[in-house]
């Protein structure tokens, strides 16, 4: 009998596939300013590089791009729905980014409504609004946090105006000192009074899980741009009555059901269509829903441990710098996200990040952070505990996130010590 040999196939590598949480950036910039804009992670551009042939019309068109469209930005809505633990009957409704999420939810307010919020939040949490809104003071540990309010909103329920909403408005993680808010516990306070509490997710959502349902809150908003996915898109999520019951936020295309033959024979749609009108951000919506499914999938946990070995890494280098002063609401050990604001004694904040930029590649922010009245109030705090008069008026932020590597903070502490 002959044996005929037959050759072995050749062996072909297993592909790679790219980490979906991998971010883009430019070789050789440090970007520690992923508070303000997150980098791009795979995942979102992806997303959008293998949409962007089939790009067509949502909800608007037959045809076999269209109806992928439609599709896909569905989906997105249900992947938000699920990243935030949404409950069956919450909207998601897709806005441009938080403050756009926020004034949404402002203008669908019942009609007097009294907004509760504290002084340590995001303008995009302080301005949106009505007058007659409450402004608590800047409490000095979670449990303040928890006392104030459920001492505010006792008054409010003995005041003259019995029956009316309340809304509490709060963040669920310092965009200034990464400080984590105790939600959970101010969730219940609010219910326990009758009111609603919305939470500003923008920078928590991107560090650590947020399950509205757990949490028991009533609307989140948040925003792509913090969440690696800067196509444009955000979300409110939450309850439907309100949203339902109020007149939509843009009039235009979409959001009717019916448009009669006079101006005023219009009815609405309901839904998270109220308030869509007009073509959608459909490449913002899958972006964002595919850094949501990427990080359901993640070990979550890993990638906290992770943060928080930076995060040490970083305050304690800073600690050991004699000029460098970081500014804290809440105490040194409070639960926070990777992000860090400081201050260099006899330094203008603006003239160091400047250096830092062109002399060590370096990207961090400088200014008030669009929280003027909590940044001004930490800087004179600081003053005070560190015994420095020369605290410039002021601060820097340095923030972290995926991708940010030990020798970049090393890289930003040692050029610290350098300054000219």
């Amino acid at each position: 009998m002959t044996l005929t040999l037959v050759p072995h196939a050749p062996v072909l590598p297993t592909p790679v596939r790219p980490d979906p949480l991998g971010v883009l950036g430019v070789p050789g910039e440090i970007n520690l300013d992923h508070a303000a804009s997150a980098p791009c992670a795979r995942a979102a551009a992806d997303a959008v590089a293998e949409l962007l042939p089939w790009y067509a019309s949502v909800h608007r068109g037959a045809g076999a791009l269209s109806r992928r469209c439609t599709l896909a930005y569905e989906r997105a809505r249900q992947s938000v729905a699920d990243f935030v633990g949404a409950r069956l009957d919450d909207h998601v409704i897709f806005t441009r980014n938080t403050t756009d999420a926020v004034n949404l939810l402002a203008r669908a307010l019942p009609a007097g409504t009294t907004v509760v919020t504290f002084g340590g939040e995001h303008h995009a949490n302080l301005l949106p609004w009505p007058r007659g809104s409450v402004r608590l003071p800047v409490p000095d540990s979670p449990a303040g946090a928890v006392r104030s309010l459920a001492a505010a909103l006792g008054e409010l329920a003995r005041d003259a105006r019995p029956g009316l909403p309340v809304l509490v408005a709060v963040t669920g993680a310092s965009n200034v000192t990464g400080e984590c808010w105790p939600v959970a516990d101010l969730a219940r306070v609010a219910h326990r009074h009758g009111a609603r509490i919305l939470v500003d997710a923008a920078q928590l959502a991107p560090h650590a899980p947020v399950d509205l349902t757990a949490l028991d809150v009533d609307y989140l908003a948040l925003s792509g741009h913090k969440l690696y996915a800067p196509f444009g898109a955000g979300a409110l999520v939450g309850r439907a009555d309100w949203l339902d019951a109020a007149p939509p936020y843009l009039a235009g295309g979409g959001a009717t059901s019916h448009v009669g033959a006079a101006t005023h024979e219009v009815r609405w749609a309901t839904g998270p269509a109220r308030h869509e009108a007009g073509t959608p951000n459909l490449l913002g919506a899958v972006a964002l829903a595919a850094v949501c499914d990427a990080l359901t999938a993640a070990d979550r946990n890993a990638l906290h441990a992770r943060e928080q070995a930076l995060l040490t890494r970083l305050r304690s280098g800073l600690a050991a710098l004699p000029d460098a002063v970081e500014l804290r609401t809440f105490g040194p050990e409070a639960p926070r996200v990777g992000i860090v604001s400081f201050v260099v004694a006899g330094r203008d904040s603006a003239e160091v990040a400047a250096h830092l930029a062109a002399r060590h590649r370096i990207g961090v922010r400088d200014g008030l952070f669009c929280a003027h009245p909590l940044t001004r109030r930490l800087l004179s705090e600081a003053a005070a505990r560190s015994g420095r008069a020369d605290l410039p008026p002021t601060a820097l932020r340095a923030s972290l996130g995926l991708g940010t590597t030990a020798a970049e903070v090393d890289t930003l502490l040692t050029a610290l010590t350098t300054l000219p």
